[in-house]
Parts: structure tokens; C-alpha cells; sequence
């Protein structure tokens, strides 16, 4: 959940959207690690999504967090709907999703550790409630119906118009979870090499962390259901974006892009505003129909900047936003792969020298064939089994370069944190193949086993 920003002062120069993005740029020594996860709540009775209130609920795990571990909390309209603590923030996604967007760290081993405190959190929160969690990309068998709405304005502005557009975003809303990484740059060419190999290995990440592949308590046909529920909802803000390999792109051509995408609100005075359809260019110019003769600040800018959902996305940093979420462990392997792809200058240059011949067409068939059918994917000459191989050499490599020790200098480097991925590689099966055989071997059908075998 994006929380809604504040303050900023009005826009009175177009200047100041890529500048507000430029604002971002950090020396190396101050490159950060943040890194979000989300998974799915339930009751530990009736094995059903926890509601918003009640004794088994997200409030509950809400409160008991805030009481019992020192978290302070979020309202919306009186409502519990986040928490924070030392730069972190635990918030809501629209199904009652619990999301950790971690505060920003040096290395993967403190990032690891603060997911571990989390998961640890919540664990003895769900025991003492009656609840479970579950590290999964789409929820396996509850319905549509059976989803709760969490109390935000934002998302009731937001199903309302998913459900105009595309044909899937209310599932992505309500039935799936994801892990995400965010890391800076150093400047506006650093962004652009960093975005664009991004982008183009994104599927290399959907498929090493395909987990979704039963939907309605039965296989769906695709190893990441929750990527496909991406290839098929709202083209006009998602997607892998061609442009960002055309010459000459840089902050003023991300502004473009995002100020031609379609507005959902404005946020004032704690309340969020139907702007749905209406265009950032014309609150530019003080002709928003939301807000006649209101022009937006740079906080408005910042809101509409989360409103855009491509493979990979620029703020005032760099999101990577392809991978199913998943078991405890690959929490970790995640950042692990990014920090080692991106943040030492000769894997980046590697991982740009594997890409930077694609075209849009084949980066956008790997895109498909990754959510399909994971490592077995396969686009024109490009087997993404090889590719994610080569992949992960490369970000070993990085993590050796960067030598971040951890556990008092016990552990030399970061490299640990990919051997999930590297275990998927050397099997061939990513958590997607590893469940549906279990689906079909001793579960024999009965996908309700997934709770016992698969929870926190």
C-alpha cells in the first residue's frame, strides 16, 4: 500500500517533476535496500480470510502488533489501517493482504533480518488470535466473493475502476501478493542502465519466483498467475514500457509517460477525491473537473507517480515489481539478486551486455512465457533455464564485488541469500513446480494441505 503523501508545495514549473525525481540521485556509499512482502491472512478455524473486525481479523493483528511490539499506528477515518516503526511501515494491501515495506538498509543481511523480525511478529500475533500466514503469489482456493475489502479510500476509487479496464484487476487487487525490492541510483544515466536491465530481466524474476499456480482450489495453467493478471489489466499504466530503450530516455521522458497515464484520486484533508479518467496534464493547468481552478502540489505528484504498475518503476528510486511472493526464505532472494545485478558496476554492465540486444517483441514474450511456464519458458532463441543461470552468476558475482560482511564478519558476502534461487536453477523447479507436484502426488487433489505445509 502506497500511503499518501503530504505537503511539497504547489507545482508552479513543470521543471519540478523530474526534479522531484532527480531528487532521488545518491552517491553509492548511500545506496539503500528496501524491501516490501506481502502474504495472505487467515483463520486458523475456518481457513478463510480474515475479515477487517473481529476477534480473528486484521485489526486484530493490527492492534496486537502495535501493542505488543512498539509499533505506532496509521488510521484512515478513524480506521487501523498501518503501522510504523523506525522507517519501516506494515499497511494493507485490498484483501487484508499484510504488507512490510522495510525501511531503507545498508546490506541483505540487515534486510533479512528485519524481515525475519517481522515474520517472527506476526507469527506470535496470528498464534495468540487464531490465525495463519501464507507466502503465496495468488490465493489458491478462495474466491473472488470471499475476499474482504480493507476500509481505504483509495481502493473502493480503485476497484470501481478496475473494473472498467482490463480484465483482471480486480484479482490482482484482492488475490494476489508479491516481493518487491527498491534500490537508488546515483544519477540520471545510472537510473536509465539500471531501469532498463530491470525491465528486461524482470521475467527472469517472474519465473524464479512463479508461486501461483492453482487459482479457485484448482491448477490454473500458469507456474505465476499473479503475472498473468498483469499481462491482462489496464495497458495504459503497465506493461515493459519500449520507451525506456529509445535514445534519449531519461527523467523528462518518465514524467510523460506517467503524466499521460489516467488519474485515480486526489488526497485532501485525509479524504481521497474521485479524479478517476481525468488527466495530471490538466491539473497542471488548473483544470481538473476533481478540482476546478486547484493546481497540484508535489505531494499530488508523488500519489499519481504509485498509481503506475509496470514491470519496474521509477520514484525517487527504482522498484522491481515482477515476483510472485513466496516462502520465508526467498524474502531474502530476492534483494539478493537485485543488489547483485545492480549495485556493482561491472555485474550491471554485464547484465546490460546479456539484454541490451533484445527487442520489445522478445522482451515481451519472455515476459509471457516466464508467467506460463516458469524456467521452462522459452522466446525465440532464449531459454530463460540458460538465461536464469546466467543471471544469477552475474549477481553472484556483483554480491562478491559489493563484500558486505554480515554475522559480525563471520559471513564475507551476501552471496548466501541466492542459494534458493541457485537450488531452483540446479533442479529445474521453481516453488510453482514444487507445489503442483505435490498437488498431484501426495495431496492427491486435496489443496487444502497447502495451509500445513506452507504457512509461516
Amino acid at each position: 500500500m502506497s500511503i499518501p503523501q503530504q505537503g511539497g508545495g504547489p507545482i508552479e514549473h513543470r521543471d519540478q517533476l523530474a526534479a522531484y525525481i532527480a531528487s532521488g540521485e545518491k552517491p553509492k556509499d548511500q545506496w539503500r535496500i528496501g524491501t516490501e512482502h506481502e502474504k495472505f491472512g487467515y483463520d486458523d478455524a475456518g481457513r478463510m480470510p480474515l475479515p477487517y473486525e473481529g476477534p480473528v481479523s486484521i485489526t486484530a493483528m493490527l492492534e496486537g502488533l502495535r501493542d505488543r511490539f512498539n509499533w505506532t499506528p496509521v488510521l484512515e477515518a478513524g480506521k487501523l489501517i498501518g503501522l510504523e516503526r523506525d522507517g519501516a511501515n506494515v499497511s494493507l494491501e485490498p484483501g487484508g493482504q499484510l504488507e512490510l515495506s522495510g525501511a531503507p538498509l545498508e546490506t541483505i543481511h540487515q534486510t533479512c533480518d528485519e524481515v525475519n523480525s517481522h515474520l517472527a511478529e506476526v507469527e506470535a500475533v496470528a498464534a495468540y488470535i487464531g490465525a495463519g500466514f501464507i507466502g503465496l503469489g495468488a490465493a489458491p482456493l478462495w474466491g473472488q466473493d470471499d475476499m474482504p475489502m480493507m476500509p481505504k479510500g483509495r481502493y473502493r476509487l480503485m476497484t470501481d475502476y478496475m473494473g472498467r479496464v482490463g480484465t483482471l484487476g480486480t484479482q490482482m487487487m484482492y488475490r494476489t501478493c508479491t516481493v518487491q525490492v527498491n534500490l537508488d541510483f546515483a544519477s540520471e544515466a545510472d537510473m536509465v542502465q539500471k531501469l532498463r536491465v530491470a525491465l528486461a530481466l524482470q521475467p527472469v524474476a517472474t519465473a524464479l519466483f512463479a508461486n501461483s499456480p492453482f487459482l479457485d482450489g484448482k491448477p490454473n495453467g500458469m507456474k505465476s498467475w499473479r503475472a498473468h493478471i498483469w499481462q491482462n489489466l489496464d495497458a495504459a499504466r503497465t506493461g515493459m514500457l519500449p520507451f525506456v530503450f529509445e535514445e534519449g530516455f531519461g527523467y523528462e521522458a518518465w514524467v510523460d509517460y506517467v503524466l499521460d497515464v489516467p488519474m485515480y484520486f486526489v488526497y485532501r484533508d485525509g479524504k481521497y477525491i474521485d479524479a478517476l479518467g481525468q488527466s495530471f496534464r490538466d491539473f497542471l493547468q488548473g483544470r481538473l473537473p476533481a478540482l476546478p481552478g486547484e493546481v497540484p502540489t508535489l505531494s499530488d505528484w508523488a500519489d499519481h507517480m504509485t498509481t503506475v504498475f509496470p514491470e519496474a518503476r521509477v520514484k525517487k528510486y527504482i522498484e522491481m515489481r515482477g515476483a510472485d511472493g513466496g516462502p520465508w526464505r526467498r524474502l531474502c532472494a530476492l534483494p539478493a539478486l537485485w543488489v547483485g545485478l545492480t549495485y556493482d558496476q561491472g555485474a550491471l554492465d554485464a547484465a546490460w551486455d546479456l539484454v541490451k540486444g533484445w527487442d520489445a517483441e522478445t522482451r515481451d514474450a519472455l515476459r509471457i512465457a516466464a508467467g506460463r511456464d516458469g524456467l521452462q519458458a522459452r522466446a525465440g532463441d532464449l531459454r530463460m533455464h540458460d538465461l536464469a543461470r546466467e543471471v544469477l552468476a552475474i549477481a553472484e558475482s556483483g554480491l562478491k564485488a559489493r563484500a558486505r560482511p554480515g554475522n559480525d564478519g563471520l559471513v564475507p558476502d551476501e552471496t548466501h541469500f541466492l542459494n534458493a534461487l541457485k537450488e531452483s536453477v540446479d533442479s529445474g523447479k521453481t516453488p510453482a513446480d514444487e507445489l503442483l507436484e505435490k498437488y498431484r502426488g501426495p495431496w492427491a487433489g486435496d489443496l487444502s494441505r497447502i495451509y500445513d505445509e506452507y504457512s509461516y
